[in-house]
């Protein structure tokens, strides 16, 4: 990774604050896309993760970059919604699995056509920014940060995406 004379540690830290600013803004934005479908961003985020392959409440947890008791809250929300259902999990009876029902693949195609919208809206005002850049600097900086935390506490380490699953479709 190429460093410019201008890039220094006051330089990432000033960035570290831009990630988290944006995030904050993402997640009200998110926020109002959910409420058009009734829901809230975190339950827009546990839908979206659970709504292709075999997903486990830790499992969503991980990839969300947040507690498992946060999602399995959630996970019980839709469950007792309708919007979702616990299947048995086979390899881990203590961990079943969380799947959409037809209702909670209605509604989160709602979100996504709402974020879908919103999301043409803001492209068309950012003008020739190189998004496909930005990506890719985040992601160098976001594997590198996680591979850090792997090697100092394997245990904590393996947080999924955390605030990139903030405007997450279900076909990425």
């Amino acid at each position: 990774m190429a460093h410019s004379p201008a890039s220094n540690p006051e330089v990432f830290a000033l960035l570290v604050a831009d990630i988290y600013d944006a995030a904050g803004v993402l997640r009200r934005y998110g926020e109002r896309t959910a409420l058009s479908a009734g829901q809230t961003q975190a339950r827009w985020q546990v839908l979206s993760v659970v709504s292709e392959g075999e997903w486990t409440v830790p499992r969503a947890a991980d990839r969300l970059g947040t507690s498992r008791q946060a999602v399995q809250r959630i996970a019980n929300e839709l469950v007792g919604d309708g919007l979702a259902l616990f299947i048995e999990n086979s390899r881990r009876r203590r961990s079943p699995f969380v799947v959409l029902t037809p209702a909670g693949r209605g509604v989160l195609a709602t979100i996504t056509e709402q974020a879908q919208d919103s999301n043409r809206q803001l492209f068309a005002k950012l003008g020739d920014l190189d998004l496909d850049a930005v990506r890719s600097t985040l992601r160098q900086l976001t594997s590198l940060v996680r591979s850090t935390l792997k090697r100092d506490d394997p245990q904590r380490g393996s947080s999924g995406s955390g605030a990139s699953g903030l405007m997450m479709e279900s076909t990425q």
